[in-house]
């Protein structure tokens, strides 16, 4: 079976591109969070700009 990157809306704390990816990565969202967080801070909005397009472009894992 194949994985595929989603967003998961049933855990998602802004629009849930970084649930869709722990669960791709098989890891703990929180350290996802984190990570997005700092390079939101550190990339002067480019992070953001980038976390926006996923979450347009990613579809729901209730829509699969």
């Amino acid at each position: 079976m194949t994985k595929r990157l989603y967003k998961k809306s049933d855990s998602a704390f802004i629009c849930g591109v970084c649930s869709g990816l722990a669960d791709y990565l098989d890891t703990d969202v929180s350290l996802i969070r984190l990570g997005a967080a700092i390079l939101a801070l550190g990339s002067l909005g480019s992070m953001a700009l980038i976390y926006l397009l996923a979450a347009t472009i990613l579809p729901d894992k209730n829509e699969l």
